[in-house]
C-alpha cells in the first residue's frame, strides 16, 4: 500500500510556482487591515460616546467662555491739593482699613485752621452765648434799659400832665369868678400844654427806643449767623486738614500706585487702587438666546484657565437689567437704516461658593469658562 508523503508548505508553494515572499506580504496586509478596522471601531465608539455626553450635557447646561473674574476695585483719590510728604504703601502690599497710605504736607492747612479758630473766637465775642454776654446782646440790654427808663418817664410825665390839666380847670373856674388874674390863667394853660408836649416827646422817644431794641435783636441774630458761619468755616478747615492724611477706605491689596514723595497732587487725582478684601465674583456674558432657563440660585461650574482648568463652584447671583452694549461708549442705534441683527450678550453675575484652593487665588481679570446647570435645584446664593 502506497504511503502519502506530506510536503513542506514552502515547498508546496514553490511547487505551485508562486514565490513565498508574496504570500507572506498578503498575510501581513490582512493583519494590518483588521487592526485598522478595530482602531476605527474604537475611535467611532469613543466619538459617539463623547458626542452623546456633550449633547446630553448641553441640554441641561448653558456655557460660555466669555467670562472673567471680577472684584471690587476701590480708587484712592487725593481730596486736597499739596505736596506729598510721605508714601506708606507699596505695590501688592496688603493694608488694613484706616491705615495711613499717603501723607500730604499739612502745614498750609494747619494755618487755615488757626485762622478759622481766630475768626470763630471773634464771632463768639460778638454774639456771646445764651447765658453769656456779647456785644450784640449788650446792645439789646442797653436798648431795653433805655426803653424801661423812658416808660418810667412817660408815667411821670402823664402824672404831671394830669395835674397841670386839673390846675388849669381850677384856674379857669377862678378866672370866671375873677378871683385870679388872666396872667395866672395863661400860666396854668401853658403849664398844661407843656406837660402834654412832654408826654408826646417821651412817647416818640419810647417808639425810637423800641426800634433800637428791634435793631439790636436783629444784630443778635446777625451775630449768631456769623458765629455759625465761623463754626462751619473752622470745621471745614479741620476737615481739609484731616484730608492731608490719605487712609485706606477698606482692607485690601495696593495696586497701580501712582504717587511718589515730593509729587504735587491735585484734589481728585488718583493715587492708587485697592483690590478690596470683600471677595471676587464672576461676570459671564451669556447670549440672549441662552437666558430662557437661567435664573438666580442655579449652581454653576467655573473652570479657571490660569490653573489648568481647575473647577470652582458658584451660583447665579443676579442678571443684568440691560445688555452690555447699552452701556458702551457708543451704544448701537438700529434706526440708522443699515440694520444687521446681532445676538446680544447680557452680563450674569455669579458668586463663588468654593474656590480652587488657598494656594491658587482668584484674581480679578482672570479668564474662566462658565457652565450653568439649568435643571439643577436652586441653591442658597
Amino acid at each position: 500500500m502506497a504511503t502519502a508523503v506530506k510536503q513542506d508548505p514552502a515547498q508546496q508553494k514553490a511547487n505551485d510556482g508562486r514565490p513565498p515572499e508574496l504570500d507572506e506580504a498578503e498575510e501581513s496586509a490582512g493583519s494590518r487591515r483588521w487592526i485598522l478596522l478595530a482602531l476605527v471601531g474604537v475611535l467611532l465608539a469613543v466619538g459617539l460616546t463623547w458626542g452623546y455626553r456633550q449633547w446630553s450635557y448641553g441640554r441641561v447646561h448653558e456655557s460660555t467662555d466669555d467670562a472673567a473674574i471680577d472684584g471690587h476695585l476701590v480708587p484712592v483719590l487725593a481730596k486736597v491739593s499739596g505736596y506729598v510728604q510721605a508714601v506708606h504703601a507699596s505695590d501688592n502690599e496688603h493694608v488694613r482699613e484706616d491705615s495711613l497710605l499717603v501723607q500730604i504736607d499739612p502745614e498750609e492747612y494747619r494755618v487755615k485752621v488757626s485762622q478759622a479758630e481766630a475768626d470763630l473766637a471773634a464771632a463768639r465775642a460778638t454774639a456771646g452765648g445764651t447765658n453769656t454776654g456779647g456785644q450784640a446782646r449788650a446792645a439789646v440790654q442797653q436798648a431795653t434799659g433805655q426803653r424801661a427808663s423812658l416808660d418810667a418817664q412817660i408815667q411821670a410825665a402823664k402824672a404831671n400832665e394830669t395835674k397841670a390839666k386839673q390846675d388849669l380847670a381850677r384856674m379857669e373856674d377862678l378866672a370866671a369868678k375873677q378871683v385870679v388874674s388872666k396872667m395866672q390863667l395863661d400860666a396854668a394853660r401853658a403849664a398844661a400844654q407843656a406837660a402834654t408836649a412832654n408826654v408826646e416827646a417821651l412817647q416818640q422817644q419810647t417808639a425810637a427806643a423800641g426800634s433800637s431794641i428791634e435793631g439790636a435783636e436783629a444784630g443778635v441774630r446777625l451775630a449768631d449767623a456769623r458765629l455759625k458761619a465761623a463754626q462751619a468755616a473752622r470745621d471745614n478747615a479741620a476737615l481739609q486738614l484731616s484730608y492731608t492724611s490719605v487712609k485706606a477706605p477698606e482692607s485690601g491689596i495696593v495696586s497701580r500706585k501712582q504717587v511718589e514723595p515730593g509729587q504735587l497732587v491735585e484734589a481728585g487725582q488718583p493715587l492708587l487702587t485697592l483690590v478690596a478684601d470683600t471677595g471676587v465674583f464672576v461676570i459671564a456674558n451669556l447670549k440672549e438666546t441662552q437666558l430662557a432657563d437661567v435664573h438666580v440660585g442655579l449652581p454653576a461650574e467655573i473652570q479657571v484657565d490660569a490653573y489648568g482648568g481647575a473647577v470652582a463652584k458658584g451660583c447665579v447671583a443676579s442678571v443684568s437689567a440691560a445688555t452690555g452694549s447699552k452701556f458702551a461708549l457708543l451704544p448701537p442705534d438700529n434706526a440708522t437704516g443699515n440694520f444687521t441683527k446681532v445676538v446680544q450678550r447680557i452680563p450674569v453675575k455669579l458668586r463663588i461658593l468654593e474656590g480652587v484652593g488657598a494656594n491658587r487665588p482668584l484674581r480679578p481679570g482672570m479668564s474662566v469658562d462658565v457652565h450653568i446647570d439649568t435643571k439643577a435645584a436652586p441653591v442658597k446664593c
